[in-house]
């Protein structure tokens, strides 16, 4: 399980976990709700008589884990708070804007560390890919509200760090269809709408 999920990432399934704080259930899945840490609590035992070893009896399932999803507490907000993207640094961001030469995003998780405040990022029209470079469309690559892995690649100016996807393993790892569903990758470039059945271009991370 991630240590780290983001709002609507699919945590597991109603057979395997109790919904808790932070999280929602759709057709029998559970998502998270929030952008956070995700604990899982195991039941407690309930004491029972000791086993009969010359009898047999059916195994029952007991009670199921709990799944949630917490924002930081305070007594991390100061460790947190130090927190900043750099150079190398591996980021979880969502993207707010696209233009025709860059996305703009809001840098969400640093490595395993949520941050407390949204750092803004771009990802340039030639950092999206590492070959074909003069054939990438931001609007093919990115939409708003995408879930982005990327790279730091520079601290940029005072405004901006610069953001890098250029290796299979970063990409979108989360996308909304323009009908509103969660959708799936079924390709390096292209999210499928599992309602739909319409496919959305996209700089995907890793599909499979």
């Amino acid at each position: 399980m991630a240590q780290v999920a983001v709002p609507g990432q699919h945590l597991g399934s109603t057979d395997k976990y109790i919904p808790g704080p932070g999280t929602h259930v759709r057709e029998s899945n559970v998502y998270a709700s929030l952008l956070g840490t995700v604990a899982v609590a195991q039941p407690d035992k309930a004491p029972g008589p000791a086993k009969r070893l010359n009898r047999i009896v059916s195994l029952q399932a007991g009670p199921l884990p709990t799944i949630s999803v917490s924002r930081p507490g305070a007594a991390a907000h100061e460790k947190q708070r130090e927190v900043l993207p750099d150079v190398g640094n591996i980021v979880l961001c969502r993207v707010t804007r696209i233009q025709p030469r860059q996305a703009t995003v809001a840098i969400l998780v640093v490595g395993d560390t949520v941050l407390e405040a949204d750092w803004q990022g771009i990802i340039r029209v030639q950092d999206v890919r590492a070959t074909e470079k003069d054939r990438v469309k931001i609007y093919e690559s990115f939409r708003p509200g995408d879930i982005v892995r990327a790279q730091v690649i520079s601290l940029g100016d005072q405004a901006n760090y610069y953001l890098a996807t250029a290796s299979n393993e970063l990409g979108v790892i989360m996308a909304t269809s323009e009908a509103g569903n969660t959708m799936y990758p079924v390709s390096w470039k292209e999210y499928k709408d599992p309602e739909t059945g319409l496919s959305e271009a996209r700089k995907v991370a890793k599909p499979f």
